[in-house]
């Protein structure tokens, strides 16, 4: 079995050398080139490569981003398997065998997704991680899934191609995988979630940051939904709670607007304000029991969540379906 793992870098210089350590340490007990794919780095990442990673094969491009990147590095791999993983990712002792074991396991599986965990202490990180693990925990439902993530992916490689590879109009690294994974699974490739691969990543740490990507997120997933509608109600990673949250959060601003007419609206707010936290409630019982400080300031998070991501649904809304401007794009 051949094996490429390929990884999208941009002004990466601070994360690859642990990312690279790890990955090669793991790869040396397989037939596996490790190919890192420069986006257009203005730091020292590609010079780190040449210099202390002799063995990787280090493509250049100008900055295109990730969707463009991955697709260059398949388009050179030599593997039959193509795994993915991100350079501020830092695999665990087991992550490539574990990824790889469900081809070996069933020859009509043609994808598999990993996890993220985090070792960061800051109460932001902390609840992005409780968000991931609600997520992992609607997929262990399902024996296929529709949705590989590209922290922790792998595909056979000729399927992955059958379907274009990803699509090149997502600039940045939101939602490319999630179109991806819904073409495969729109043509009814079988694909499993292995909660045993494990990558550690550095989620956002501070809260606005955290707010801007779960705008970007919403932005792209347009996107995706554009290409996929049939996806739209419902997929195998989303919890369906979120997007009634989003929901809820768009009435109340309904509300705002007619309380401007009649007072007798206010109470409208009140109701989907109630409404909101049953919502919230067992995703808020959850991360108490597992870290009971972040599912403290969890119903705030989830606030500010569903009000970003629906930000970012209404101007992808606009730009994506309306306006048809990445459309514009070459891919």
């Amino acid at each position: 079995m051949k094996i490429s793992i390929i990884i999208p870098a941009y002004n990466a210089s601070k994360t690859i050398r642990q990312c690279l350590r790890e990955v090669l340490k793991q790869s040396e007990s397989f037939d596996c080139e490790i190919i890192v794919v420069d986006d257009g780095s203005k730091d020292e990442t590609g010079e780190i490569i040449k210099n202390e990673f002799k063995t990787v094969n280090l493509l250049i491009q100008e900055n295109a981003g990730p969707a463009k990147a991955r697709n260059y590095g398949a388009t050179v791999a030599k593997g039959d398997y193509i795994i993915f993983t991100d350079s501020d990712c830092e695999p665990a002792d087991n992550w490539l065998e574990e990824m790889i074991r469900p081809f070996q396991l069933d020859p009509e599986i043609i994808g598999v997704k990993g996890i993220y965990k985090t070792k960061q202490k800051e109460i932001t990180a902390r609840f992005v991680q409780l968000e991931y693990e609600d997520k992992y925990d609607v997929m262990k439902k399902f024996k296929y899934i529709d949705f590989i993530d590209t922290y922790s992916a792998a595909f056979k490689k000729n399927i992955f191609w059958e379907v274009g590879g990803y699509d090149t109009r997502f600039r940045v690294a939101c939602s490319e995988d999630v179109d991806l994974s819904f073409k495969l699974s729109n043509k009814g490739y079988k694909m499993i979630f292995n909660p045993n691969a494990i990558v550690y990543h550095i989620h956002p740490s501070k809260f606005f940051d955290y707010c801007k990507k779960k705008y970007k997120f919403a932005y792209w997933r347009m996107l995706a939904i554009k290409n996929n509608p049939n996806k739209i109600v419902k997929d195998t990673h989303t919890p369906q709670t979120m997007k009634i949250q989003i929901i809820l959060i768009f009435l109340m601003f309904i509300s705002i607007f007619l309380t401007l007419f009649s007072l007798n609206y206010a109470k409208i707010f009140f109701i989907m304000l109630f409404v909101y936290l049953v919502f919230s409630i067992n995703f808020i019982f959850k991360a108490i029991k597992k870290d009971f400080i972040v599912g403290l300031f969890s119903p705030i998070y989830l606030f500010f969540r569903s009000l970003f991501q629906l930000f970012g649904i209404i101007l992808g809304l606009s730009d994506i379906f309306l306006l048809n401007k990445l459309d514009k794009i070459k891919q």
